[in-house]
């Protein structure tokens, strides 16, 4: 069954760092070569923060990307969610800086935390807050500044992350919305396999490695994201009466070109129907979806009215699928 939505996504922008890292810079900094990178996850190029460029910094430009692109758009807005694992500070959050910056008033704004699958859990919240009437205009921004957290030393994980932001508009919208169903959960006892230590330095008593950085068993978690997400979009297609020729494009999390294919492969999805964002910008995290929609917008493929599976999924772990329709007209009207 289809469920109720009445809100739209009516609005997109992004931003990437300056700075370039190829896979033949990472050749002069740990044990590895371009092509044993692009074999094992499709990654060519990321881009990085500067030393004195953080998370904040990348969403508000982000921010302003959307408005230059649709002038008016956040007129009237009155929420501000932001999803993040690397945020500025522990609080005030970034979508307070967020507010801060442009001085909205008379605004709500929080920090969500679902590492790679905070752009959809950003938007399903988003979509429950309108369609319940509590809101009416809801700004999401998935902002990461991986590479402050990344091993460099690990040369099988120190090879996959980058920096980058995007922001996507929700809006009340009774007669065009966007949103048509949703899978969701969540399988706790995986979260040894991919985490970063904070307060504490232990999981469920298990002594943990990391030191503040990114610690990955990327065997562990291919496995678990190549069998659940196909079910995943099974049960979105089923819940929505639709089939897989129904849907235009597929998005998933970018975390690695392999894992995608896997997915498609197991899923029936042919791989050219997938966007990402993996190939020049490494896995961004909860930013990967967003970054991947505007590259589809920006090379003309993406068009309003299409039909999404929107994918994220990551540690925790944790995921949220949404089947959706393309809410962004080419004015941001």
């Amino acid at each position: 069954m289809k469920t109720l939505s009445k809100a739209r996504i009516s609005a997109i922008g992004t931003y990437v760092p300056e700075k370039r890292l190829t896979n033949e810079d990472l050749e002069k900094i740990v044990d590895t070569s371009d092509e044993w990178i692009v074999q094992r996850t499709g990654m060519k190029e990321r881009r990085l923060t500067s030393e004195q460029e953080f998370t904040s910094d990348l969403c508000i430009k982000a921010v302003e990307n959307l408005q230059n692109r649709y002038p008016g758009a956040l007129d009237g807005l009155d929420m501000i969610i932001v999803s993040t694992t690397t945020a500025d500070y522990a609080f005030p959050s970034t979508a307070c800086q967020i507010q801060d910056h442009f001085g909205w008033t008379d605004i709500g704004a929080f920090d969500l935390n679902a590492t790679c699958a905070g752009l959809t859990y950003g938007l399903h919240t988003a979509n429950g807050l309108i369609t319940s009437g509590l809101h009416r205009k809801i700004l999401v921004v998935a902002g990461e500044s991986l590479s402050k957290v990344t091993d460099y030393t690990d040369r099988t994980s120190c090879v996959l992350f980058g920096d980058g932001a995007g922001a996507l508009l929700v809006e009340r919208d009774d007669s065009s919305p966007s949103f048509i169903t949703f899978v969701q959960g969540t399988k706790g006892d995986g979260a040894r396999h991919l985490y970063r230590t904070g307060l504490r330095s232990d999981l469920k008593g298990e002594e943990l490695a990391g030191a503040g950085k990114m610690v990955q068993n990327g065997r562990e978690v291919y496995k678990w994201a190549a069998r659940s997400i196909p079910e995943g979009i099974k049960l979105l297609l089923e819940q929505a009466q639709m089939k897989l020729e129904d849907i235009d494009w597929f998005v998933p999390h970018s975390a690695n070109m392999r894992m995608v294919e896997s997915i498609c492969e197991k899923a029936g999805i042919p791989v050219e129907k997938a966007l990402t964002s993996v190939e020049w910008f490494g896995n961004t995290s909860s930013a990967s979806i967003v970054l991947a929609l505007d590259e589809a917008v920006k090379h003309d493929k993406l068009k309003e009215g299409d039909t999404l599976i929107l994918y994220g999924f990551g540690g925790g772990f944790t995921y949220t699928g949404l089947l959706a329709k393309w809410g962004v007209s080419a004015s941001g009207k």
